[in-house]
C-alpha cells in the first residue's frame, strides 16, 4: 500500500513531467482493487474497509493505500484462497499493455516513455506467509524444503522475473524487499511460543531477512549486469522495524494489535471483515488488520522512501530516481 501512496505523492509534488507512467508489480501491498475482479477469499470491497477513504474500493486498507492482492514470485503462492495473480501473470499482462502502448504513440515514443516511466516491484511476503509459513499446510514442505533452499528458489525466479522486466523496456525500478512478517498480528497470534507482548517472532523475521540479504545482493548484479538499468532497492523491513520499535515518537499509541479486529490476542487470528470490531482512532494503530499497516504507518513509509538517505533506500530515493 505505501508504494501505491508514494505514487501518489510523487505526483502530488509536481514530478508527473518526470514520471510519465508508473508500472506497479505486487502483492499485498499495491493492490487498487484487482481482487474484486479474480475469484478469490481475500474481498476488500465492504466495510469497515475504506472506513477513511469514503467507501470501499477493494483496498486493504482504512485509508488511501492499498494492500492484498494473492499472488507471489512463486506461482503456487496463495492458491488456497483462491484466485490471484503472479508476478509471472503481472508481466504478462504488462507485456500486453506494452503492445497496446505501441499501437497507440508509436515505437520511438513508447520506448522514450518506459525509459521515464517509475517501475516498482513489492513481492516476496505472500510467498512466506501463503506457502512457506501456512499453519499446519506447509509443514510437509518445511520439512523438505530448508529456508536457504526455499528463499534461493524464489531468488533464481525473480532474477528470471526482472531480467524480463528489463527487457520489455523497464528502466528505472524499485525493488522493495519484505518487511519485518514476524510483527504482525497474524504471525504473533497463530505462533504458539511463548512471548512477551513487544517481542516479534523470531523465525518469520529471519526468513525475510534471510531473502532480503540475497534480494539486495541481486539488485546490485542486475544494476552492474543489464546496462541502462536504474534498479533500486528499498528497504522496507529496515523502516518498519524502525516505525515499530520507536512508535511512540512516530504518534502511535499500539505497535502489536489489528485495529479491524475479530479474534485473537493481537485481533490477527480472523481476517478483517463486516462483523469486525474497529478502533476508534485508527491513526493511533501501526497495523489496520491481520496483515497490513495502516494508513498512517502507510503515510511514514512512503514519506521515507520519497525522501530518505541510503539508509532507507539505495543507492537513490524515488525523487532522486524520478530526476535520473
Amino acid at each position: 500500500m505505501f508504494l501505491a501512496l508514494m505514487l501518489s505523492l510523487l505526483f502530488r509534488f509536481g514530478f508527473s513531467n518526470d514520471v510519465p507512467a508508473s508500472f506497479v508489480f505486487g502483492d499485498s501491498l499495491v493492490d487498487v482493487g484487482n481482487n474484486n475482479y479474480i475469484v478469490s477469499l481475500a474481498k476488500a470491497n465492504h466495510e469497515p474497509f475504506g472506513i477513511d477513504f469514503g467507501m470501499p474500493t477493494g483496498r486493504f486498507s482504512n485509508g488511501k493505500t492499498v494492500v492484498d492482492v494473492i499472488s507471489g514470485i512463486l506461482n503456487n503462492s496463495g492458491e488456497i484462497f483462491g484466485g490471484r495473480i503472479n508476478f509471472d501473470a503481472q508481466i504478462d499482462n504488462f507485456a500486453n499493455t506494452r503492445e497496446e502502448i505501441i499501437s497507440l504513440i508509436g515505437v520511438p515514443e513508447a520506448l522514450n516513455l518506459f525509459k521515464k516511466a517509475l517501475f516498482t516491484v513489492a513481492l516476496g511476503s505472500n510467498d512466506f506467509l501463503d506457502n512457506y509459513l501456512i499453519p499446519l499446510f506447509s509443514i510437509p514442505e518445511r520439512l523438505l524444503v530448508s529456508p536457504e533452499s526455499f528463499v534461493a528458489t524464489l531468488i533464481s525466479r525473480l532474477r528470471l522475473q526482472l531480467t524480463r522486466l528489463f527487457s520489455l523496456g523497464a528502466r528505472k525500478i524499485v525493488v522493495a524487499n519484505v518487511g519485518p512478517i514476524g510483527c504482525i498480528p497474524y504471525i504473533r497470534d497463530v505462533n504458539l511460543n511463548p512471548y512477551d507482548e513487544d517481542e516479534c517472532v523470531t523465525f518469520p523475521n529471519e526468513l525475510a531477512q534471510l531473502f532480503n540479504t540475497q534480494l539486495k545482493s541481486l539488485v546490485e548484479e542486475l544494476r552492474t549486469k543489464l546496462e541502462g538499468s536504474l534498479f533500486v532497492y528499498a528497504d522496507v523491513y529496515h523502516i518498519m522495524e524502525d516505525i515499530l520499535m520507536n512508535y511512540k515518537d512516530y504518534g502511535f499509541e499500539n505497535p502489536y494489535s489489528a485495529c479491524c479486529h475479530v479474534a485473537g490476542r493481537f485481533g490477527g487470528l480472523i481476517p478483517c471483515n463486516r462483523s469486525s470490531k474497529v478502533c476508534e482512532d485508527r491513526s493511533k494503530y501501526v497495523f489496520w488488520d491481520t496483515y497490513h499497516p495502516s494508513d498512517a504507518a502507510s503515510v511514514l513509509i512512503a514519506q521515507r522512501l520519497l525522501n530518505c538517505d541510503t539508509h532507507d533506500i539505495s543507492p537513490m530515493n524515488i525523487f532522486q530516481l524520478s530526476k535520473a
